[in-house]
């Protein structure tokens, strides 16, 4: 195999890669031409600024929403689907270097997007400009997308696809080598029933989390004590409330946790018997696969479905609760959405819906996936790692014939979204050398 990153290559592309790292560009207020606030903004015109000095031909959105810049010709489009967009640093004296500034420090790159996603994105794009380097000609248009939104709604993509031609084939670099092929649906939604006068509750938590605590502050406590009790569910009694113990975890791992506020709902079922969200919740259970409520909802590709439920409120107009579901690939949606609703309505309980992201299914014997496994395997010796599912989500799933590729092996040490996120530089070489092979596979032979 030819050899298409070199050092100096891969300095270029650090170099470029400090230049995005200074701009914060998480999530602000809507400003004019920049719908998800300046910092997203100003890292879009950045990189697309950075692409068109290498050769690349770019375009941006005139709302602001996501940016492209092709390269090479051909009838087909392979697409390279990268984030601009990061979660903030967080509390700064988490860190050790200054999180919009990238620091090289034994052998590792610092700085907030290192790995997530700014690090990959220019990785991917130097193992092009590499190729190109050796005097090779695409025989298609590489196409490398540039998201803004991606931590928070994908209305980026959302914008791009409705305004854009789809890809062919392509690859999100937002992940883990060796690839993800199946990313089940996610489902995001609410459960509203009738409210109740004997309790006001308000346990309010992120939908993609399963809740490992849930803090009970209402009548009758001795009463729910015991009852939590009874279950044989870890709680503590404080003055004047009562702390309900979980286990949190990732939506997407939810039968991995313990769902304290499905804990405490199955409780307070004891206490208040005649509260329809209560009665739901003893019916429910403990099972995050939802079996209780809809049956086996599974398929021979990804598994079981995934049913979080993350919050719980009740007043006098209402109860409500916040659910997250991780739908199996084969699954039909609207039939499962039916069967919910179904399911609830025996509670006088009614479903809504927030949000849906799609699935992504790419077969492991199609050509992409075939060809993207041989490249890692042969660069990395690696023949044990598997084509994975995952339950989470990553931007390949907005887009035709596209898997998640990359950018961390799977020795790599998981920062993203974390003080002191890093990148080694070893890593992040073997990873373009992986990117260069599989685009020259895909693009050139």
């Amino acid at each position: 195999m030819e050899k298409f990153i070199t050092d100096e290559i891969q300095s270029e592309a650090i170099a470029d890669l400090a230049k995005i790292v200074s701009v914060p560009s998480y999530n602000e207020p809507a400003q004019p031409k920049a719908p998800f606030g300046k910092g997203p903004k100003k890292a879009l015109d950045e990189v697309l600024a950075i692409v068109e000095k290498l050769g690349f031909k770019t375009y941006e959105d005139p709302e602001g929403y996501y940016g492209y810049a092709d390269i090479g010709e051909g009838d087909e489009t392979f697409g390279i689907v990268g984030h601009m967009d990061e979660v903030p640093a967080g509390n700064l004296e988490a860190w050790n270097v200054e999180p919009y500034k990238l620091t090289e420090k034994d052998d590792k790159l610092y700085g907030r997007g290192t790995q997530d996603d700014k690090g990959p994105t220019m990785a991917a794009i130097y193992a092009i400009k590499a190729i190109l380097d050796k005097g090779y000609k695409f025989n298609k248009k590489i196409r490398v997308i540039f998201g803004t939104d991606e931590e928070i709604l994908w209305r980026c993509l959302a914008e791009y696809n409705k305004k854009e031609d789809p890809i062919d084939l392509g690859i999100a670099p937002d992940a883990e080598f060796p690839l993800i092929y199946a990313e089940k649906g996610l489902q995001q939604s609410y459960l509203v029933g009738p409210g109740s006068t004997e309790l006001n509750l308000d346990l309010e938590n992120a939908f993609n989390a399963v809740p490992g605590k849930a803090v009970y502050s209402g009548p009758k406590q001795a009463e729910v004590l015991k009852a939590l009790q009874k279950h044989n569910f870890e709680a503590e009694d404080h003055d004047g409330s009562i702390e309900v113990h979980g286990k949190s975890v990732h939506a997407m791992n939810a039968p991995e946790g313990t769902n304290a506020v499905v804990r405490l709902g199955i409780a307070l079922a004891d206490v208040f018997p005649d509260i329809a969200v209560l009665k739901f919740l003893k019916a429910f259970g403990e099972d995050a696969n939802g079996t209780n409520l809809l049956g086996d909802v599974s398929d021979d590709v990804s598994g079981k479905l995934t049913f979080n439920i993350s919050s719980l409120k009740i007043t006098p107009e209402e109860s409500r609760m916040q659910i997250d579901l991780r739908i199996p690939v084969k699954i039909e949606h609207d039939e499962l959405i039916q069967k919910i609703s179904d399911a609830v309505a025996k509670f006088d309980m009614k479903y809504e819906n927030f949000d849906y992201v799609a699935p992504l299914y790419v077969p492991t014997d199609s050509e992409l996936v075939k060809t993207l496994m041989s490249t890692y395997q042969d660069l990395t010796g690696d023949t044990k790692s598997q084509p994975a599912i995952s339950g989470g989500a990553t931007f390949a799933r907005t887009m035709h014939n596209c898997v998640a590729f990359g950018g961390m092996l799977p020795t790599t040490p998981d920062f993203m979204h974390q003080a002191n996120e890093n990148w080694s530089k070893a890593d992040m070489k073997k990873a373009m050398e992986i990117f260069a092979e599989a685009i020259y596979r895909l693009c050139v032979k």
